[in-house]
């Protein structure tokens, strides 16, 4: 399978101003979207949930932060109020990859198109 690269727009939804804008990778392993801790002060005073325990696609634990509330827009979608996660990130080459997972894609009504390899949009919201 390709990579999914969708931009992000990430704000504060107590503090408007306070935004994230990025790239990030379409992940449907991962339930969350994912940001980098380093980028966590560019939100503001954000309001931090709960920590909790993670799994790296390398089996790797990890301690993570949710943080909420955010105003998450992938381009092309409609905005969604959610939570970020928030992850100590040590890339080799410098280069931060936030990660969008299905409850993001889900929330914004967004659907992974495996042969054109990009985000299609859903028009129903699954009740079933």
């Amino acid at each position: 399978m390709g990579r999914i690269i969708a931009n992000i727009k990430i704000s504060n939804f107590a503090e408007p101003e306070s935004v994230i804008n990025c790239e990030a990778l379409v992940d449907t392993d991962a339930a969350n979207l994912v940001l980098p801790k380093a980028w966590k002060n560019k939100l503001g005073h954000i309001k931090s949930i709960r920590e909790v325990d993670c799994e790296t696609a390398t089996q790797q634990i990890v301690r993570g932060e949710i943080c909420a509330p955010v105003e998450i827009q992938i381009e092309g979608f409609e905005k969604v109020v959610s939570e970020v996660l928030f992850l100590d990130m040590d890339p080799p080459d410098g280069i931060y990859e936030p990660l969008i997972g299905y409850i993001i894609l889900e929330q914004c009504q967004a659907a992974v198109d495996m042969l054109g390899h990009r985000l299609i949009h859903i028009k129903k919201v699954d009740l079933k």
